[in-house]
Formats: C-alpha cells, structure tokens, sequence
C-alpha cells in the first residue's frame, strides 16, 4: 500500500531542493555586502569620523539596520510573499553600495552610516533566506534545508573579501570607493537569481491563523532558541566588528585584516555542510551548546597574544562557533511554530537577536577604544555562561516530562 504522505513529503522535499540551490546562491552573493561593510566598516570609520572612539559606528549602524528589518521582512513576507520581501532587500542592497561609494569620494561620515544602515536592511531579509529553505520540507529534511542554504556563506567569505582586495585601491586616494560599486553590481546579480524562488504569496485565510505571539514565545523550548541565538551572534559580531581595527591598532597590514576576515566568514558558513546532520544526530540543543564553548575557546585565543596567527585563530574558531550555535538555535525555533505562524515568530526571533546585537554593537568602539583587545574578549565569558545555563535547564525539563509521562502511561503494577 502507498503511503500517501510519504510521497507528498517526497514531493515537496524535491521543491524545497530546488529553492535551496537558489537560496544558498543568494546567500553567497548577499554574503558579499556584509563582508565588504565587516572588512573595510571600522578603517573606513577611522578615516571619516571626527573621534577615533565612533570608527566602528558605521557597522553598528548595520547591525541597527539588521534589527530595524527583520519585523518589516517578516510582515511583507506574510503579505505579499517572502519573495517580493527578497527583491526590496536586494534593492536596499544596491543602494548600499552606491551611497558607499558617493559618501567615500565625498569624505562624508554620516553617509557613510546611512549607507550601512541600508546594508543592514539588506541582511536583515537575507537572515530569511534560512527559514524560506524549510518551507515546505519535511521535519527531517529542515535542518539540512536550513543548514544547505548557510553553506552559501562560504563563497562569501571568498568573494566579499577578495572583492575588497582586488579593488581597494582602483579609485586612489579614495580607499574602498570603488569596492562598494562592485558590491552593488553583486546585489543585482542576487536580485535576478532570487527572481526565481519558488515562494508564493501566503493564501489569505493563513494571515488570520494560528496562536497568538505571546503564547508561542512563552514556550520554554522558543526562550532558549532566543536567548542563544541572542548570545550567539551579538558576541561573534563584538569579536568581528572589533578585530580590524584591533590589528590595525596593533601595527598590522589591511592586507592581514582581509585575510582573518575572508577566513572567518568561510568558518562561519563552512559546517553547514554538515551542520544540518548533527542536528538531525545529536539534537539542536547539543549542538547549540558545542558553538557556545568553541566561542569561549576564540576569546581565550584572542586574549593569549596579538600577533596575526592570534586574531586569524581568534576568527577561525569564532566562526565555527557562531555556525553551530546559531544553525542549532535556527533549527530549535522550527520546532516551536505552525507553518501558518513562521512569518511572525521568525521575524520576531530575528528581532529579539539583532535587536540585542545592535546594543551591543554601539559598545564595541567605545571597548576597543577605552580598554582594548582584551576587554573585548572578556565580555564573551559572562554570555555564554548564559546560554549554557538556559539550555540546560530546559534539556532537564524536558528529560523530566518524558519521564513523567512514561510513568503515568506505565503504572506500577504493584500498587
């Protein structure tokens, strides 16, 4: 006899496939725009700011602009599609790079911010690229799906780099002019492949379904995926948006900033490969859990030493830790919502955590600034001491339901 389900699971598996190949390319182009403003944000700062102390304000605009789209992404996905959402961020990518450029050549800070700014409203729509690849998939093959599209990242951490390097200095004296121009003709680019998506518009009984926020977001289960991803990322984003101005400060070459940056952002998107398989294997939590400590770990080698082995390690490490706990958060928020709910409780967990990380982000140049390298790397400790905290007791909780609910099912014959 056919199992009908399983061969409409089959069915929409082959969908969401053809979506992901498409997804994780968007991701690998979209992935340009953040490493251009990672790599050059802080030096770029430096020059045009009126106070050493403001030189990482330009990223943390980003990261506002981060925080400041993800609850627009998620209410224009849930109106008119998450595919008109993914061309109006492309379009707010463009523009990014083309204000990049002008506030450059014309030495102007504050456009310089406002350029960002876009750039996170750019990314803010790229975070649902993740979630779109689950639509649709099977419980078993969303992980992979989620975990496939952030192998994109990679070719990220080759091309938004070497982007910078190859182009840095096309327009002398104006160092990254010409960069952001390149990064806008690469936001075209993936406008046209995310043309293609298969995402249509949510039917209209589907916008007045499901649970309200508030009883979602209550689930224990949905407070720990936020408060990890919340640690996860604002404390890889203090360690990132501080290292190149750190190693500029510490005597080293742009050319080194590039290379720790290129190679971080390759360990950020790198074990999505097979992120997905050890969540499938050994539950989101315990992978969450292994991201928290390897992100320890690159503060620990961040403190140990300022040479460039130091940083380029402190980065490598970071990036891998910030994929497993993030990816491993991703995939925890599946399991707290309806099809009919994602839009609204993805982009509020996107909120929660760039939102927490644009705070976070204001601070990082007045750390740097006023008490160094290494006060940035001892602020990593106390967070992920958190996360850890949070995900144990709600693994114990749910250990002690199981357990529970097997003894009601299986009474004690001798009473």
């Amino acid at each position: 006899m056919i199992d009908v389900t399983a061969v409409e699971e089959i069915a929409s598996d082959g969908r969401t496939r053809a979506n992901v190949l498409r997804l994780a390319a968007a991701q690998a182009l979209t992935g340009a725009n953040s490493a251009v403003i990672f790599a050059t944000g802080s030096i770029i700062g430096a020059t045009l700011a009126p106070d050493i102390s403001l030189a990482t304000v330009p990223i943390s605009m980003y990261v506002v602009g981060l925080a400041a789209g993800t609850l627009p992404t998620g209410a224009i996905s849930r109106a008119y599609g998450r595919r008109t959402a993914f061309i109006i961020g492309t379009g707010c990518g463009t523009l990014t790079g083309l204000l990049g450029a002008f506030a450059i050549l014309h030495g102007s800070f504050v456009l310089f911010c406002c350029a960002t700014f876009l750039g996170g409203l750019y990314g803010a729509v790229s975070q649902s690229y993740r979630f779109a690849a689950a639509d649709g998939a099977s419980a078993q093959f969303r992980p992979k799906a989620v975990s496939w599209v952030m192998a994109g990242g990679v070719f990220a951490g080759v091309l938004g780099p070497q982007l910078v390097q190859w182009t840095m200095d096309i327009w002398p004296p104006y160092l990254f002019a010409f960069s952001f121009v390149m990064q806008a003709v690469v936001a075209l680019i993936a406008m046209a492949v995310l043309a293609g998506v298969d995402a249509p518009k949510p039917a209209a009984a589907d916008l007045h379904l499901g649970r309200p926020l508030f009883e979602i977001v209550r689930q224990p289960r949905f407070i720990a995926a936020a408060i990890c991803g919340i640690v996860s990322y604002p404390m890889m984003n203090l360690v990132m948006t501080s290292a190149p101005l750190a190693m500029k400060i510490c005597g080293l070459s742009v050319s080194d900033s590039n290379f720790g940056i290129q190679w971080h952002i390759v360990a950020m998107y790198g074990p999505s490969f097979f992120t997905g398989s050890l969540i499938a294997r050994f539950g989101a939590p315990k992978i969450v859990a292994a991201g928290l400590l390897l992100e320890a770990t690159a503060a620990t080698i961040g403190l140990s030493g300022i040479t460039a082995l130091h940083f380029w390690a402190t980065l490598i490490v970071l990036g891998v830790g910030w994929n497993f706990s993030f990816v491993g958060a991703s995939a925890l928020v599946l399991e707290t919502h309806r099809p009919q709910e994602r839009n609204k409780v993805q982009a509020f967990n996107d909120f929660l955590v760039f939102g927490m990380m644009a705070i976070g982000s204001f601070s990082s140049g007045q750390l740097l600034a006023n008490y160094g390298w290494s006060a940035v790397n001892m602020v990593v400790y106390p967070p992920v001491l958190l996360g850890l905290m949070v995900l144990t007791l709600v693994s114990f909780a749910k250990r002690r339901r199981a357990s529970l609910q097997a003894v009601s099912e299986f009474p004690d014959p001798s009473i």
